[in-house]
């Protein structure tokens, strides 16, 4: 988590991805949404955005909030999610001794685990757990120029920036207290284009991905059934992977995307039990975002992996009042700007 500036007022959720941009405002006492909306966007155009810098994004932020907004989101104060593949995560332990030289081995395990050299990017790191021999920390790397793009961008619409974290760790914010999160838990995360994979004791431990998403599963379904891509989307949504006439078909046209991401979820597991976990067993996969809308996708995670798994519903705790509330097959979408919008003053500044 990056912290940038502080005012005394309430913070609204961004969540900036290459697919769309959601905002949203939550009351923290009373759990309530004050307002909330979402404008979809182009990827190629918001790649150049992350890699170079344009107006784009400027421009869409100010459409999101003129247009798209459904109560009220009062506050310019907004704290920031950018897409989780383009950030490094992960934990690592090193002897106690090495805590007066932390920097030096932080800096170590960034230019073995990331393709980038460390001159470019913003490094972050904390200590999350000690034992008698050793100490466990957690660094999180992000390029310099993507930030410095996306909070120019942000300045020319009006809005102050305050923290910028990877999304993954705005939907664990979320997960710890509506879905048992108190446990070791495995999230796997479908966008339109991307999974994000990661593993949550406590604190994100360690991430991974793959680009495979909700739209390839419709793509999925319509080459292998020979449909349109409106009838597809409608497959997957509302038959999915449950019994049914097409079962068969829709199973086997996105069995083998569903296994890239499982294969990329057993390498997350392997890397949590051989270096992190101390003896620690995962107890649950959690699935959120907006491809995890598909009937029958926990029960197929929970056969190949052999691992309790469900989508993840965290909304007893969200309350959206007399707001027109987002259908149910989207409402999964907001799952991590209301993680963001769930953020206090007190855990950005304690």
């Amino acid at each position: 988590m990056k912290k940038l500036f502080y005012k005394d007022k309430a913070f609204i959720g961004l969540d900036i991805n290459t697919t769309e941009i959601k905002v949203m405002a939550i009351d923290p006492e009373k759990h309530l949404v004050q307002g909330y909306g979402a404008i979809d966007v182009d990827a190629a155009k918001m790649k150049k955005v992350f890699d170079k810098g344009d107006s784009y994004l400027e421009m869409q932020l100010r459409a999101l909030l003129n247009d798209k907004i459904i109560g009220n989101v009062a506050s310019e104060q907004v704290v920031i999610s950018l897409p989780t593949s383009r950030t490094y995560s992960r934990a690592f332990t090193v002897p106690k001794s090495a805590e007066k030289n932390l920097r030096e081995a932080v800096e170590l395990e960034v230019s073995q685990y990331v393709p980038i050299p460390i001159s470019l990017l913003y490094v972050d790191y904390e200590i999350i757990d000690r034992s008698k021999d050793t100490l466990t920390v957690i660094m999180s790397a992000v390029p310099q120029l993507m930030v410095d793009n996306v909070l120019s961008a942000i300045e020319s619409a009006g809005l102050t920036a305050n923290v910028v974290e990877p999304s993954i760790n705005s939907v664990a914010r979320l997960l710890r207290t509506t879905e048992e999160g108190d446990l070791p838990t495995l999230i796997v995360d479908i966008g339109p284009a991307n999974t994000d994979i990661a593993v949550l004791d406590g604190s994100i431990r360690v991430t991974g991905g793959t680009t495979v998403g909700g739209n390839t599963f419709t793509l999925d379904i319509g080459k292998k059934l020979g449909v349109a891509l409106e009838n597809a989307h409608q497959l997957k949504v509302l038959n999915g992977l449950n019994p049914g006439p097409r079962q068969k078909k829709i199973t086997s046209a996105v069995e083998p995307s569903l296994q890239r991401i499982t294969s990329e979820t057993r390498r997350v597991i392997r890397y949590y039990n051989e270096r992190i976990s101390s003896g620690k067993k995962l107890e649950q996969l959690l699935i959120v975002g907006g491809g995890s809308n598909m009937p029958g996708i926990g029960e197929y995670f929970t056969n190949d992996l052999l691992m309790p798994s469900r989508v993840a519903s965290p909304w007893q705790r969200i309350d959206f009042g007399a707001l027109e509330q987002p259908g149910k097959q989207f409402r999964s979408r907001y799952i991590t700007v209301a993680g963001l919008a769930s953020l206090t003053r007190e855990e950005v500044w304690k």
